[in-house]
């Protein structure tokens, strides 16, 4: 069976998280305790997160998802403004760099800035200053976190979808650059064994960055495993 875990304040916390996540009741999942928690002395030192696993009830296996580009566009009158990602990244931008900046302020962090710019019809948002990389946090979790919320702030005002990505010390490309590596490796061996291989739990950027790596490798196929936000990547060789 399959089990995840999961980190709060609280365990109740912890088991929000999970059921927002999973998008389960509590009742639907078994929960076990790793970890109660701890607030530390007068809530400031030594304090311990909370720390659940749950497992999951088994699911009738389905095939696997190929995670492809979505189809263009069939015939007729388009809005050039849901037809053109750069009309959507220039008009995103300042509406993505205040609400990051507005965050940033309710930290608050001393010293800290954000520079944007957008590139191929893509938002970028830079965090710069001393103390940028606590916002990177665990496998860059904080920084996946104030990107989810920055792009559903941009996508709301819009009315329309457009992508940002909110990166601090040049954390996306060492980390992009770790997946590619990872894929490859991860690829050879797939072919050296004759068999299909599988990464750990992986965002949808993450996966994106492995489907790419593999894309033009006529040996493998690659496609998308499991439910929720994060999945993992079967590297398959091909007979």
């Amino acid at each position: 069976m399959q089990s995840l875990e999961f980190e709060g304040k609280t365990t109740e916390d912890a088991i929000e998280k999970a059921r927002a996540q999973l998008n389960l009741d509590k009742d639907q999942m078994e929960i076990e305790i790793l970890e109660p928690g701890s607030a530390g002395i007068f809530g400031l030192v030594g304090g311990r997160k909370a720390r659940i696993k749950v497992i999951l009830p088994e699911k009738e296996p389905a095939p696997p998802e190929t995670e492809e580009p979505p189809e263009p566009p069939g015939p007729g009158k388009i809005d050039k403004k849901e037809a053109d990602p750069s009309v959507n990244a220039e008009e995103g931008l300042p509406i993505a760099k205040e609400a990051l900046e507005t965050i940033l302020s309710l930290i608050p962090m001393d010293g800290v800035s954000v520079r944007a710019e957008h590139t191929d019809g893509t938002i970028f948002l830079k965090i710069e200053g001393d103390t940028s990389g606590i916002l990177i946090g665990r496998k860059g979790r904080t920084l996946d976190a104030l990107q989810f919320i920055v792009n559903k702030i941009v996508n709301k005002t819009l009315e329309r979808r457009a992508q940002v990505v909110v990166d601090s010390e040049g954390y996306r490309e060492r980390r992009r650059e770790f997946l590619v590596q990872m894929a490859v490796k991860m690829g050879d061996k797939a072919k050296r064994i004759g068999k299909p291989v599988a990464t750990n739990m992986l965002n949808p950027h993450d996966r994106r960055i492995v489907h790419l790596a593999l894309r033009d490798d006529e040996g493998l196929d690659t496609r998308s495993r499991g439910d929720g936000i994060l999945k993992k990547v079967l590297i398959i060789p091909r007979n």
